[in-house]
């Protein structure tokens, strides 16, 4: 029996994979703020006679704290973790700030992904093929990395912080093997497209209800969504890193993967965690 952590597992993506897994057989811990949503999880699992391999890891992921919750509890209560898959994202119109000072999209978007994973490398190891499941946008919209301003502090935007987010995750999948060049763990970075899940929900009208009507048109459905993604956790690439527009392998080239920028932004991320380490002692 394998065991998988899935951040953002009680909705979407996240919750379409988690079930697909619990009804073959493996262990899932969903990871998600959300208490109502956490619980339908589990009577889900409960209907379909996985009740015993469900399990819910009620976090909130935007803070530290959080972040290292799940870190800790999964220590605690695995002795391996074949995959960690990260699905948490949640966007946000108006600029808000987290219990830490940051931005809430960096925070949860890209933060808690670089916190969790390199947290977990060790449970990760000691599985037979772990691999480490990034589900963000590698080869989609563009973006950038604004050095300066990665709060978002000046004339915040909902989609410019979203990109950022996506920029920051290329990088931290980009620099795996600089930081552990020799692990067993597969690094993936997927990008499922549109597809029909709540994401649309935080939008203002009538972005909302017209994102929703294009996701019922034309998204795919989660529970096709999930297959290629399964595919990838049980047959992960031999590179160290890849990434995938679906069934498309992405070349890891170009400034969204460049290795000096994914350097600097980990020595950033170090620091700025150091620094909001030091202010709370």
């Amino acid at each position: 029996m394998r065991t998988y952590v899935i951040t953002g597992g009680t909705d979407g993506i996240g919750r379409g994979l988690g079930l697909y897994l619990l009804r073959r057989g493996d262990r899932v811990i969903a990871v998600a703020s959300g208490e109502r949503k956490g619980h339908a999880l589990l009577a889900e699992a409960e209907r379909s006679g996985a009740a015993d391999r469900a399990v819910f890891l009620r976090a909130d992921l935007s803070t530290l704290a959080g972040m290292r919750k799940v870190i800790d509890e999964v220590r605690a209560t695995t002795d391996a973790v074949d995959g960690l898959v990260f699905g948490a994202q949640r966007f946000r119109s108006v600029r808000e700030e987290t219990e830490d000072g940051l931005e809430f999209t960096f925070a949860l978007g890209y933060l808690s992904r670089f916190v969790i994973g390199h947290g977990l490398m060790e449970h990760l190891e000691r599985a037979d093929r772990p691999v480490i499941m990034n589900i963000a946008g590698p080869g989609g919209l563009p973006g950038r990395i604004v050095w300066d301003d990665l709060q978002s502090r000046r004339g915040y935007k909902g989609m410019r912080a979203a990109m950022q987010g996506s920029r920051c995750i290329d990088l931290l999948g980009a620099g795996f093997p600089a930081r552990y060049p020799d692990a067993r763990t597969r690094y993936v970075l997927y990008n499922p497209l549109f597809v029909n899940t709540g994401m649309a929900d935080p939008l203002p009208q009538p972005k909302r209800a017209v994102t929703k009507g294009l996701a019922r048109l034309f998204a795919q459905p989660v529970d096709k969504a999930v297959v290629p993604i399964a595919r990838l956790l049980d047959d992960p690439p031999k590179p160290a890193v890849t990434a995938f527009r679906r069934s498309r392998a992405l070349p890891l080239t170009g400034k969204d993967f460049d290795q000096a920028a994914a350097a600097r932004l980990h020595q950033v991320t170090t620091d700025l965690l150091a620094e909001i380490t030091q202010a709370r002692r």
